[in-house]
């Protein structure tokens, strides 16, 4: 029986190489990976956002002129929607009738005020000379009855004659009757003062009440006016004007709708990172954005701050897990970044609610 022997061939070197060096490429970028990954936080759970600034009427009325078209690029202060103005403005000349009336008025007041007010000084000044009177009928009084006392001792004692004592007698009289009359005039005279100075204050009453009154219609015209010019809309910034919900004729009340404008100047990325990312990203960090819609596109920008809560907890119906139904779900913070070098020329092309690519250098 004849046998044969298989013979061994001896295995290729360049096999094994090959694998070696498949093997150190892979590692080799393993190791890269590893470590720009240590330095980089991503996510491209993104989008771009803008303002957009709903546009509402201010004023009720008909709608007398649309001077936009939608999806039309404005400029800040562009006329946007004329209101009809008929109505507003019989309001503001209304408002300045009104006003000139209380304004009259309040002259007239004040003249009245000034009358009194002097009648009230003149009183004063008269109770004052009565009370002058008053002073000098009591010291005639305090002389004739020390002369009739004297004339009296002095017809007493046989010394002066009947004559004499009756015209001192008749001298004392006359000089109460002065005083009393003097007393009752001064009387008289502060009852009068006093009234005159209570009209004088109830008629200042009557002036602080007609400047009030003035002030409220100043009021009244501003806010006429303030209204006549809510009949002019006008472009809040530069952007685009979209959602056009009205058409000339129609009537508006006041809150309506009207349109909306996309803020072009102003962008920022809202990045929605996972809970076991936010550890490392801090307020500051640079960041890299890019556009799923411009892969050329690559916008810098900074962390500026955080929304303050998960995503979930501003949804319409938040979880709750105290119902017993518990699954642990990664939760998602929204975190803003700002744009820091944003090239003006792409603002047309930009659109909030673009899909993005977020990285953020935490090392």
């Amino acid at each position: 029986m004849q046998t044969t022997e298989r013979v061994k061939k001896p295995k290729n070197p360049k096999r094994f190489i090959i694998i070696g060096v498949v093997a150190a490429v892979i590692l080799t970028v393993g190791i890269i990976y590893w470590v720009i990954g240590s330095h980089y936080e991503n996510t491209d759970n993104a989008q771009l956002d803008a303002n957009i600034v709903p546009i509402r009427a201010s004023v009720a009325g008909y709608i007398k002129t649309i001077h936009f078209k939608d999806n039309e690029h404005v400029k800040k202060g562009q006329l946007l929607i004329n209101i009809d103005e008929t109505d507003l403005k019989t309001r503001v000349a209304q408002a300045q009738a009104a006003l000139e009336n209380s304004k009259a008025n309040l002259l007239s007041v004040q003249n009245n005020a000034s009358a009194l007010n002097q009648n009230a000084e003149s009183s004063s000044l008269s109770s004052t000379a009565v009370e002058q009177t008053i002073h000098s009928a009591k010291s005639k009084l305090q002389k004739a009855e020390d002369d009739f006392k004297r004339t009296e001792n002095m017809f007493n004692a046989k010394a002066s004659t009947q004559s004499q004592y009756d015209a001192a007698k008749s001298d004392l009289e006359v000089a109460k009757a002065q005083y009393e009359g003097a007393v009752d005039q001064y009387k008289s005279a502060t009852a009068q003062a006093n009234g005159v100075h209570s009209q004088a204050e109830a008629q200042q009453a009557q002036v602080t009440l007609a400047q009030a009154l003035v002030r409220q219609r100043e009021a009244e015209l501003i806010l006429a006016q303030t209204q006549l010019a809510y009949a002019t809309v006008e472009a809040p910034c530069d952007g685009i004007i979209s959602k056009r919900s009205v058409e000339e004729g129609q009537y508006i009340t006041i809150g309506a709708p009207l349109c909306s404008e996309i803020d072009k100047e102003i962008f920022w990325v809202t990045a929605n990172f996972k809970e076991t990312q936010i550890e490392q990203i801090k307020l500051g960090q640079e960041a890299e954005v890019k556009l799923d819609a411009y892969p050329g596109l690559v916008l810098k920008g900074k962390i500026e701050s955080y929304i303050g809560a998960t995503g979930a907890k501003f949804s319409l119906l938040p979880p709750d897990n105290s119902t017993g139904n518990f699954v642990k779900v990664v939760q998602r913070v929204p975190v803003r970044i700002a744009i820091t070098d944003f090239p003006k020329a792409s603002a047309d092309v930009l659109f909030p609610g673009l899909s993005a690519f977020v990285e953020v250098r935490i090392k």
